[in-house]
């Protein structure tokens, strides 16, 4: 798509990153089609197609205006568009791009800002944990809007203690410790049996995307350089053998650290190492095949077979954005479960999508929605995802418990 930068953007990095990006673009529309926020709302620009002209006319120099930044909005970014999209547009880093210069130009009305800065400054904090503990003392008598965010408390269970001379790093995370907990220390177990043993840095702390995707991206740049120091020790080539890998098991914190070598490629200071980090991190399913071998001994059929049909909803951040697909149901076959796949719109988002449900609940209680149908169809015992906000999100509109699938094979084994 040809674009013509404004002298304003002519010499800035944004503006050039941005234009690169548009470049690639063919208008042919194939990305409408997959758009979860096209298909609820039916306007080309709350697709990605119509939100690439709106960045495309910024970047030229029209001013944008409220409705501008309200379509950008209204992108989750998904990344399904990027699956579809047959030019590699990336589209993912272009929205980025695109709503950092639309803020800049257009003020956001003082409740919105209110919000906004709550969730950023608030989610990442240290008094989250005690915040959700209030929370959870007192859910039964919650309005149900506040009480759809807040689950309901979950005993973390223990964390292995045996050392092993295999070693992995593990984000623990900034929200996952308190609204589910047990998805750490069901990865920690999990991984024990099969002879890793599993290192958390204590002063790593959020992965920077909730910052980002609220355009702080300064902020969430800070939050990238604290990982990389707090892991740093464990993953200079001057360490020696360290740990083999950087283990991710929140898909959206995944994608986040694997994109650090392009958000930090400009520092100085940083760059290498931010390559460096994101080389070595893997989502915890791209453990499965070697997991499966060490595990399979120790899982008997009847203790898998008891989980039942566990319905797995597949996170946009890992199968669009990781463009990581069909492994957890295949491994997790492998290792005796009946994990399935919704057979209608499994690529499409459940509406969670970060911030995304606070900020935007009617489109997202309609996804999620949506998703809970489909994944209902298959008649599951459980559901399982692989993201602590899709867990969440779905969980607040089923009775049917929803899981990581780390937590069904770590029961499995328990039961073994």
């Amino acid at each position: 798509m040809q674009t013509t930068l404004s002298p304003e953007y002519q010499h800035s990095a944004d503006g050039q990153a941005a234009e690169a990006i548009v470049r690639n673009c063919v208008h042919c529309g194939f990305c409408t089609a997959t758009c979860p926020t096209y298909q609820l709302l039916g306007d080309e620009l709350d697709g990605p197609r119509g939100r690439i002209y709106l960045i495309k006319q910024v970047l030229e120099g029209a001013e944008p205006t409220r409705k501008t930044q309200q379509h950008l909005d209204r992108c989750l970014t998904c990344r399904n568009c990027e699956s579809t999209c047959p030019s590699g547009v990336e589209y993912g880093h272009l929205i980025d791009l695109g709503r950092k210069l639309v803020d800049a130009k257009v003020p956001r009305p003082l409740p919105e800002r209110a919000v906004r800065w709550a969730l950023k400054e608030g989610l990442p904090s240290p008094l989250f944990g005690v915040a959700m503990k209030l929370g959870q003392a007192v859910r039964g008598v919650l309005p149900e809007a506040i009480r759809s965010k807040v689950p309901a408390a979950q005993d973390a269970g223990r964390m292995p203690v045996a050392l092993h001379a295999r070693k992995v790093l593990m984000l623990a995370g900034c929200v996952q410790p308190s609204m589910a907990p047990n998805i750490n220390s069901a990865t920690a177990r999990v991984l024990d049996a099969a002879g890793i043993q599993t290192v958390v840095a204590p002063k790593a702390g959020c992965c920077g995307a909730v910052k980002f995707h609220l355009n702080d991206q300064d902020g969430a740049k800070d939050a990238m350089r604290a990982n990389i120091d707090a892991w740093w020790p464990h993953i200079a080539p001057a360490a020696g053998a360290g740990v083999e890998a950087i283990v991710m098991n929140a898909s959206g914190c995944g994608v986040m650290v694997k994109d650090y070598g392009h958000v930090l490629r400009e520092d100085p200071l940083y760059a290498a190492k931010a390559q460096r980090v994101s080389a070595l991190t893997r989502d915890l399913s791209e453990l499965l095949p070697e997991l499966v071998q060490a595990l399979k001994p120790r899982i008997s059929a009847t203790a898998a077979q008891a989980a039942g049909v566990q319905a797995f909803h597949p996170p946009c951040t890992l199968q669009h954005g990781q463009k990581l697909r069909g492994g957890v149901e295949q491994h997790m076959a492998a290792l005796g479960f009946a994990v399935q796949v919704a057979t209608t719109e499994a690529h499409l988002c459940c509406g969670s999508a970060g911030t995304y449900s606070v900020l935007n609940p009617k489109i997202a209680y309609e996804l999620r929605d949506r998703k809970l149908g489909n994944l209902q169809a298959l008649q599951p015992q459980g559901i399982c995802s692989a993201n602590i906000g899709c867990i969440t999100h779905l969980q607040s509109g089923t009775d049917t418990p929803v899981r990581h699938w780390v937590e069904v094979l770590d029961a499995a084994l328990a039961a073994g």
